[in-house]
């Protein structure tokens, strides 16, 4: 159950924001909606600073959603480079077109038509709308559910898979002024993003430590079920990663001996085709007459 208590997390979080945050294109006064999906979406799974080049890249190539359209999905998966999960590229070339053909090229501002967008669920609705659009809304992300446990729940971590529990505790903190609610959402997942992490919290210099449950009960560890991260040597993801990296570089077909033959040191010639027809299965690449390519070789009318 929240408790009044917990409510004075809220100023100063939103002091040490101020102070102290990350100056971050996304969130600069000029920004658009379109520029804060595309952050929102990059940033899955993937620190700041690899999607910081790309993000800039891709907002210059494409600084709205009908630009995207403009070009074949490939041409999205090539610009993705090695931000990991490609698919992702492909969704927000889905998106983009849903947004030109359901809203005229503008990104909306309503939280179910965008949850209605291609690969947007109810986190990047809600971040979406809340920081395009100064909406109030309980953002809550890996960041921001590792502040609550602490701060809030006396716990270590939050358990492996967001519970209703945690989603009402941090809607209960969510400040009633819209302008200020948008502002505690960035500023306290910028809290775990930069002294709140998982495995180095910088306590001393956090503004809610002479608050925060989990020190006041000595710190104790994670005692929840084991989390295990993703392996990735030797993965059919990694193999994949290799295969798509030759179709991005290439401008012309690669046959597919040649393309198997370009990561000799890409797991076993089993695994290669397997990876291989996963990419074509999730539409990554396109077997043609002459060859793979990164799909869509004609772009969008």
């Amino acid at each position: 159950m929240h408790r009044c208590e917990d409510a004075e997390l809220v100023p100063p979080v939103l002091a040490w924001y101020a102070a102290s945050a990350r100056d971050l294109p996304w969130r600069s006064p000029d920004r658009t909606a379109w520029g804060v999906l595309v952050s929102e979406v990059m940033l899955q799974q993937t620190p700041v600073s690899r999607v910081l080049p790309v993000w800039r890249d891709w907002l210059c190539r494409w600084p709205a959603p009908a630009d995207l359209v403009a070009e074949p999905a490939g041409e999205a998966v090539r610009a993705w480079g090695r931000l990991g999960y490609p698919r992702r590229a492909l969704r927000l070339h889905r998106a983009a077109q849903q947004v030109v053909e359901r809203h005229g090229g503008r990104v909306p501002d309503d939280l179910e038509a965008l949850r209605a967008l291609d690969g947007v669920g109810a986190y990047t609705a809600a971040a979406v709308a809340t920081f395009a659009f100064g909406q109030r809304h309980a953002v809550v992300d890996t960041n921001v559910r590792r502040v609550l446990a602490r701060a809030v729940e006396g716990r270590a971590l939050p358990s492996p898979a967001l519970t209703a529990a945690e989603q009402r505790v941090a809607g209960a903190l969510v400040p009633s002024d819209p302008g200020t609610a948008a502002t505690w959402a960035v500023a306290v997942m910028e809290l775990g993003a930069v002294l709140c992490t998982a495995r180095a919290p910088r306590c001393t210099e956090c503004p809610v430590a002479d608050r925060c449950a989990w020190r006041r009960a000595g710190a104790p560890p994670y005692d929840g079920p084991p989390r295990r991260g993703q392996r990735w040597h030797g993965t059919d993801r990694q193999v994949r990663g290799r295969l798509l990296a030759v179709l991005r570089a290439a401008q012309e077909p690669v046959s597919g001996r040649d393309l198997l033959a370009a990561v000799p040191d890409g797991g076993d010639p089993q695994q290669r085709t397997r990876a291989l027809a996963s990419l074509v299965a999730d539409g990554l690449a396109e077997a043609g007459p002459f060859g793979y390519t990164l799909p869509g070789r004609v772009p969008a009318r």
